[in-house]
């Protein structure tokens, strides 16, 4: 059975996590197979509540997130067997019904503000980054995102934020850098912090 390296990639909302993902991606493709999807759609499905009681649900809470199928499905792509993954509705705060077939590859990124934070899924992690933003530049990504993406108002937004968002990244996220393996200050174009990190992942792949 083929060896299977997976990186965790976590850090606050609006971070640059997936950002940091994808071109992490492209650098390590070039000489190992890889998979990249995140935890923002592995939220429980909470179709059964009305739209305005699921816009107050805490969303950044571990309790939140379907720990077990992200469990299973990273055991999945340890095995080399794909996995589906439910693809989240933002915008009505709930699940699709809609999956993406994702493939097995030598190399797993899974992404998620608190990837680090949650025993289980650091436990299965061979790498863990922590990418450490300023935050007022990932409440002026998270409110352009929120607006122009997901539908949501400016008041809602900062309301959001404020209620849920900055409390849990103190009390969850923040705290899980203690667990990361490399820390990187992301800003858009640190290119010199992602080749040192792909070069480093690459080294440690081929020795392996």
């Amino acid at each position: 059975m083929k060896k299977v390296t997976i990186i965790t990639i976590a850090g606050g909302s609006a971070s640059g996590k997936t950002t940091f993902a994808q071109t992490l991606s492209d650098k390590i493709f070039k000489k190992h197979s890889v998979t990249h999807f995140s935890m923002d759609n592995y939220y429980k499905d909470f179709s059964d509540l009305k739209l305005e009681e699921r816009e107050k649900l805490n969303f950044d809470h571990p309790k939140s997130l379907d720990i077990e199928l992200i469990c299973k499905h990273l055991d999945d792509l340890l095995k080399f067997k794909p996995i589906k993954v439910p693809l989240y509705d933002f915008k009505n705060h709930c699940q699709s019904g809609e999956y993406k077939i994702i493939e097995p590859s030598e190399v797993v990124i899974l992404d998620g503000i608190l990837a680090l934070q949650i025993d289980e899924i650091r436990k299965k992690s061979d790498i863990k980054i922590f990418i450490r933003t300023d935050d007022d530049i990932r409440f002026i990504r998270r409110l352009q995102r929120d607006v122009n993406e997901r539908g949501r108002t400016l008041d809602n937004v900062i309301n959001h934020y404020l209620s849920t968002v900055r409390p849990m990244y103190k009390f969850f996220v923040e705290p899980s850098i203690e667990h990361a393996d490399i820390i990187v200050p992301y800003y858009e174009g640190n290119v010199i912090a992602m080749d040192l990190v792909a070069a480093k992942i690459n080294l440690l792949l081929s020795n392996k």
